[in-house]
């Protein structure tokens, strides 16, 4: 089976997920934390943004945990 690739609507990057691009064509999918339909990858739900430790320093994805990203930066706290 062949794998899916992602493409950005904005810069044209390739992907096997649409959360590691800046703009994903995608359908709807669901929310891995909520269980939420969202339309976007980078939905945040509630309570999420509270539990983001993480940043990915390619692609700019927010993360509660380091394993979900391409190259995790820790978020500096405020």
């Amino acid at each position: 089976m062949a794998k899916r690739v992602y493409v950005c609507e904005t810069c044209g990057a390739l992907a096997e997920e649409p959360g590691h691009l800046c703009n994903p064509k995608t359908e709807v999918m669901t929310c891995a934390y909520c269980g939420e339909k969202a339309p976007h990858a980078k939905h945040f739900c509630k309570g999420k943004l509270e539990d983001i430790k993480y940043v990915c320093e390619q692609c700019g994805r927010l993360a509660t945990s380091e394993e979900f990203l391409c190259k995790p930066k820790a978020v500096p706290e405020g």
